[in-house]
């Protein structure tokens, strides 16, 4: 509540009230254990919207039923109040047990058509709703719905309006600021890269004899680390011996770095290189992988063998550990410019956005955007 004074300045709580057992329609009654509107706001261009806290019945429906979760709200703005239609709603979705919720952006898109009489009413049949989300809590990063809202939050004295909020869950802002930050990652490991090239003749030699490049060693580096983000978030990593996969630990790569899981002189030399080339690229008995005691999915197709076959076990490339993380200020006052540093601030979310639901976080279709913008780097 106090969150959403700060968000919309001024709200009406006034009239608020529960939806739960009877006034549940059948439909979603599997799904929804409560509805709460805990306030209602109109904006200048007088849309109405309502703040709503929507307690799911199962904890996995936080991630599955998105289809079901925004039609119930669909439902619910196209006059299940007596009559009176929403223009939208913000929403917590939030699961049992869980400590992660989903805090969403639903808005109507209403057809109007003109009755015989010549007056205009809204199409009765089932509108489409569009919702945007940003997923927060104790294993997400808060940094993109922050810095996303910060605008609307530090603004005391207008009310935001509709349009405003949209832009405020806008993916094409998060793509722009995650591919500006990608892009500064990806100089700094060229500049560590060709420093190391001029000093170390090991390396130079190698990188001459297998044509390699600074450029496409450090676009590929950079793209299998954050390849590694989306399946660290699927749970893929860390798993025991004996365990499914999807039980391993959300910030496996982070342990990695600070030594919880194996001792090292060099991360990329003693850990990322053996990870990438050792690990995920060869087969093993049921997955096991001793060096990090716990099971390493094998992934075959390219990305997880080294570039042009450079022989990774002879060549030390001491890559500074500070590039992959550090307690440097970033311009926008973050702790810390290493990959790590940066790609823990973000979302990673493998599913795939659809036309009606759009989830604010790093997915397959926002990096292949980073990756088409960053061939014009040189």
């Amino acid at each position: 509540v106090h969150f959403s004074r700060n968000l919309l300045n001024h709200i009406d709580d006034s009239s608020n009230f529960t939806y739960q057992g009877s006034y549940i329609p059948d439909a979603y009654k599997p799904y929804i254990q409560t509805l709460e509107r805990i306030g209602k706001y109109q904006d200048t261009e007088d849309n109405k919207i309502d703040l709503l806290i929507v307690q799911l019945k199962k904890e996995t429906l936080l991630e599955r039923a998105r289809t079901r979760q925004r039609n119930f709200i669909a439902w619910y703005l196209n006059g299940s109040r007596g009559g009176e239609l929403k223009d939208a709603a913000l929403v917590a979705f939030v699961s049992p047990d869980s400590e992660d919720w989903r805090f969403s952006l639903v808005k109507m898109d209403y057809t109007l058509e003109e009755t015989p009489g010549g007056k205009t009413k809204v199409k009765t049949e089932l509108t489409p709703a569009r919702r945007w989300s940003f997923l927060v809590g104790e294993n997400e990063s808060s940094h993109t719905a922050q810095s996303q809202l910060v605008d609307i939050l530090a603004d005391d004295k207008n009310d935001p309006t509709l349009p405003t909020l949209e832009n405020a869950f806008n993916i094409e802002v998060a793509t722009r600021e995650f591919f500006g930050r990608y892009r500064e990652l990806f100089l700094k490991v060229k500049e560590e890269l060709d420093k190391l090239v001029v000093s170390d003749k090991t390396i130079s030699l190698e990188f001459d004899d297998k044509s390699i490049d600074t450029i496409n060693f450090s676009k590929k580096l950079l793209g299998q680390v954050v390849f590694l983000y989306f399946l660290q978030k699927k749970g893929w990593f860390g798993v025991g011996r004996d365990e499914d996969w999807g039980t391993g630990t959300k910030d496996f790569l982070r342990r990695l770095f600070e030594k919880k899981i194996v001792p090292y002189g060099n991360f990329f030399n003693d850990v990322l290189e053996p990870l990438f080339y050792e690990a995920l690229a060869v087969e093993r008995t049921e997955d096991f992988y001793s060096r990090f005691n716990c099971k390493i999915p094998f992934l075959n197709g390219g990305l997880f063998d080294p570039i042009n076959n450079y022989d990774w076990v002879h060549t030390d490339i001491l890559l500074p550990n500070g590039l992959f993380s550090n307690n440097e200020k970033t311009k926008e006052g973050d702790t810390g410019t290493g990959i790590l540093d940066i790609f823990d601030l973000y979302n990673f979310t493998v599913k795939e956005d659809e036309p009606l639901e759009k989830e604010v976080a790093v997915d397959p279709e926002m990096l292949g955007k980073v990756f088409e913008n960053l061939l014009e780097v040189k």
